[in-house]
């Protein structure tokens, strides 16, 4: 499919002009294109939509002919009857490996339960283009570390490469080259990665990922696969008690156990603490660490049943966290030894600050040395930078994966649309039958908007479902289900699902409004195309723009410029002359930092840039280890961050 940049000003209140229009070969039935003069080689391109006189069979047929799903009706009213007591749908009830004293440390494989983790089809799977993903990596510490080139290589549990392999991680990614033999060798280190641990004894390894959004880079694997590992073995002598819950006797109301985890993973989302469940269901398959989840809107009685079961590894949103750990008769924090907080900018964004001090905490956590804190970040801000400072060991080094003030990548194509406001819901009709249908994920700004824009989708014909804060859990449950297994492949939603999602087969991410500068701005736009072209596959980000986003012009023409894609005649003003972009990075700023000013810089550690990519996505040892090498044997202190 053939893709022309428009050169024109928006024609008109009711028009609406393409930046980047697809050539169909013709134009669809509801999208005029007037061409300006044919000779210019680049003449002017205007789409207006005709007035619409189909009926509403007419528009289904018109949906189901241009290759989208039947749309199927999803009762709400139904769902807000039952849904609360609807028990065995939630995603936190899904099967996990089952516990039985007498497996020993090592359980035996269970081919049915082995199909449903590691053998569906909706799993995310590496693409084909991840040569656009050779990036460059930056390390800094008091020695000189070398990354491996394959997880054969990484000293993981035997088990836990059998897991590696059933789940298809073929590569490792290079925040997983980088920082796990620096967590192997016990050091502390602070990984920076594009959009994202392992462990061993003391002593203690703390693990800071700030991670630029976008690409799938195998963060969440990155500290889950290390701590499995280290843990493999070790669970019965330091887990507790656990019943069994195989039991056709087992009754968790009167022969559960408080839980005590040994690992705690903390996320802002319900959406992406249910993804990291289903990754720890996966890593902990055969372990004997038994894997939990809990997050707001699930009830607090399948909470509480989940965890009677016994609980080593726990993910959970903050709030609930926080109100499980003032029940100590249900959850207990002193035996844990590794506490992760993923995507904690989003956290601090939210709000949860009091949250995170009392998590980093830990409670009645016990004060053993070995205690690892795991902390994920686009950004590094200073609330973040208190956190570190204050649960941080001093010795520790430092990764970065992708250059600073690195964003989106060029594995997705971005098209920038001038669209009215009263023209975007017809805009947005035509843009879904211009494209190749594929999974869409559609973001708005507002809930009401979500709701009006479903209800004019659906009743068109097209294969709809919504997300957004005030579903129920259910309804959002069932939105995510559909969505990832094609039955509903458009999904609209809020910037609730704008982190962390991986959805196979997610082409296509529309931004029907564009995030405002005091709402997100470019970072949330970011993270909304961010999902998709993960992990090596391709896709597309169109975005309807308009007087209302001048706050992010300046901005969004910098992704563009970074990522070569085309920037419209009408942001042609932001574009700076001499083509070059310089982001205003956050992500190291200290009120004390280096002489560079970023951290980073070549005067402390051993600094300098290594290529983690060899043409065809394999990461391969750094081969040099930047200009300062006197200054990696001083190393450097935490200070200097």
């Amino acid at each position: 499919m053939g893709w022309e940049q428009s050169t024109n000003e928006p024609a008109g209140d009711d028009a609406w002009t393409t930046a980047a229009a697809p050539d169909n070969n013709g134009a669809t039935d509801n999208f005029d294109t007037t061409n300006g003069d044919e000779g210019s080689g680049g003449g002017e391109t205007e789409a207006k939509p005709k007035a619409d006189v189909l009926s509403t069979e007419e528009y289904t047929k018109k949906a189901r002919d241009a290759g989208w799903a039947k749309a199927v009706a999803f009762d709400y009213a139904e769902f807000q009857r039952t849904g609360g007591e609807d028990r065995g749908k939630y995603m936190g009830e899904a099967q996990i490996y089952p516990f039985k004293e007498e497996f020993g440390e090592v359980g035996p494989e269970v081919p049915e339960l082995e199909a449903v983790l590691f053998g569906g089809e909706f799993q995310m799977r590496k693409g084909e283009h991840t040569e656009v993903l050779n990036i460059d990596v930056t390390v800094e510490g008091p020695e000189k570390i070398l990354p491996f080139n394959s997880f054969d290589e990484a000293g993981l549990h035997p088990v836990v490469l059998s897991n590696i392999k059933l789940a298809q991680y073929d590569q490792p990614t290079a925040i997983q080259c980088y920082t796990i033999p620096i967590i192997n060798q016990k050091h502390d280190v602070l990984a920076v990665a594009q959009t994202g641990k392992p462990f061993l004894d003391p002593p203690s390894v703390d693990v800071y990922i700030t991670a630029p959004p976008g690409i799938g880079s195998g963060k969440t694997a990155a500290y889950m696969i290390p701590i499995i590992s280290n843990l493999m073995g070790k669970a019965k002598k330091l887990a507790a008690s656990r019943p069994d819950t195989t039991s056709s006797r087992f009754d968790p109301r009167t022969m559960g156990v408080r839980a005590e985890p040994l690992v705690v993973i903390v996320v802002p989302t319900r959406e992406l603490a249910m993804q990291i469940f289903d990754e720890a269901r996966r890593m902990c398959y055969r372990s004997m660490l038994r894997p939990c989840v809990t997050y707001g809107g699930l009830p607090m009685g399948v909470t509480r049943d989940q965890l009677a079961g016994g609980c080593d590894v726990l993910i959970a949103t903050p709030g609930r966290l926080c109100d499980l750990m003032d029940k100590p008769h249900i959850l207990t924090m002193s035996r844990v030894k590794y506490t992760v907080i993923d995507e904690a900018d989003e956290m601090l964004d939210q709000d949860w600050a009091e949250e995170l001090e009392k998590i980093m905490g830990g409670g009645d956590t016990n004060d053993d040395a070995d205690h690892v804190f795991i902390m994920t970040s686009a950004t590094f801000p200073k609330g973040i930078r208190k956190l570190a400072n204050e649960y941080l060991n001093e010795d520790f080094y430092r990764v970065r994966v992708g250059a600073k003030g690195q964003t989106a990548h060029k594995n997705i194509r971005q098209n920038i649309i001038w669209v009215d406001p009263q023209s975007k819901r017809d805009a947005v009709f035509d843009l879904l039958f211009e494209a190749e249908p594929t999974r869409t994920m559609i973001f708005c700004n507002s809930k009401g908007a979500v709701d009006e824009l479903d209800d004019f989708l659906w009743n068109r014909g097209l294969p709809t479902t919504s997300i957004h804060a005030d579903r129920n859990q259910l309804e959002r449950e069932d939105a995510m289900r559909a969505f990832r297994t094609g039955k509903a492949p458009i999904l609209i939603a809020t910037g609730v699902s704008a982190r962390g999602w991986d959805v196979k087969g997610c082409g296509h991410v529309i931004n029907y409004d564009l995030p405002s500068g005091m709402y997100g701005g470019i970072t949330e736009y970011i993270h909304r195309i961010g999902r998709t072209a993960r992990i090596g596959n391709q896709g597309l980000a169109t975005s309807f723009y308009n007087d209302r986003n001048e706050d992010i012009g300046e901005e969004l023409v910098k992704v563009l410029i970074d990522c070569d894609c085309e920037v419209p005649e009408f942001l042609q003003q932001y574009a700076p002359d001499d083509g070059k972009v310089d982001f205003d990075d956050d992500t190291d700023d200290e009120d004390e930092g280096d002489a560079e000013g970023d951290g980073f810089g070549g005067g402390a550690g051993f600094g300098g840039d290594d290529t983690a990519g060899d043409g065809d996505g394999a990461p391969v040892v750094a081969s040099g280890w930047g200009a300062a090498p006197a200054a990696a044997d001083e190393g450097f202190t935490a200070s200097a961050w």
